[in-house]
């Protein structure tokens, strides 16, 4: 019996096209913040910075030469409602994923509002192509395993950057599996050649939605590596605290507070709080 051809597993595919937003967009989140002119939180959670910056320089000669050419004309030729109504379709399945982290984190009330989004987009959505929810007044919540994780203590760990993937931490790395199985729709289709055009299909389009922050990244960042390390860290704390982290910036430099900030972080004498009023 002869043998036959395979082509490699769809499952790595698949966690490719799924992490490809967080190669691009997290840097843009950081735009407005600014960049601190002390050592960042970046740099002391990149101890394999030498072997990072290799593997991200392969990921943007990657981009250049191929994901990038092919997202930009996919883009001319794809009229912006039709680019709206596939995002819709595979925003939809990770909507569900959403819902399931939601749960586990202890988050009933937005659980429920993300499982009734699905629903609803599903069911009157024409499987998730109109996203019927969002006009309802149901918003996306996005949630993923890597968030569950920090929800639950554990750390972020080392930045680590992975060849084709891009930009990651230990923890997000050990919930990487789990969220790309759970939020792509391609393997719910048969056969293996209906997959493969769905993977296709969600990398081009994901890249096609990301070539104008692409743009502006390129345009202002003076060491593009730094800028998105320090984005995708940033914003990855956040989400995991629902965008309200705790502050652990020191204040031990009350000398550059102005004089009243300075008298409110002076620590108040012990008989001073119960003193009455004269």
């Amino acid at each position: 019996m002869k043998g036959r051809f395979r082509l490699p597993s769809l499952r790595l595919l698949w966690v490719v096209m799924a992490l490809l937003p967080l190669v691009l967009s997290t840097g843009c989140a950081t735009v407005s913040g600014g960049t601190p002119a002390r050592q960042s939180a970046g740099q002391k959670l990149d101890p394999w910075e030498n072997w990072n910056r290799k593997v991200f320089n392969f990921n943007e000669d990657l981009d250049r030469v191929v994901l990038k050419p092919v997202a930009t004309a996919y883009r001319k030729v794809t009229p912006s409602f039709l680019r709206t109504a596939i995002s819709n379709f595979f925003n939809n399945a990770e909507d569900a994923w959403s819902a399931v982290n939601h749960f586990l984190q202890g988050k009933g009330e937005s659980g429920m509002q993300m499982l009734v989004r699905f629903n609803t987009n599903t069911f009157f959505g024409l499987g998730g192509v109109l996203d019927v929810a969002s006009e309802a007044g149901i918003e996306r919540q996005p949630e993923d395993f890597g968030q569950t994780l920090g929800k639950w203590g554990f750390g972020a760990g080392a930045y680590i950057v992975w060849p084709v993937l891009g930009p990651s931490s230990v923890r997000d790395s050990l919930a990487l599996p789990l969220d790309r199985t759970m939020t792509s729709p391609a393997p719910l289709f048969e056969p293996e050649s209906v997959q493969w055009e769905m993977l296709g299909l969600q990398l081009v389009n994901t890249r096609a939605g990301l070539l104008d922050a692409s743009r502006v990244i390129d345009d202002i960042a003076l060491d593009k590596y730094t800028f998105l390390r320090d984005g995708y860290l940033a914003r990855r704390r956040s989400l995991v605290y629902d965008g309200n982290p705790p502050d652990t910036t020191p204040r031990d430099d009350a000398e550059d507070l102005p004089p009243a900030e300075k008298s409110d972080a002076a620590p108040a004498s012990p008989g001073a709080a119960s003193a009455p009023a004269q």
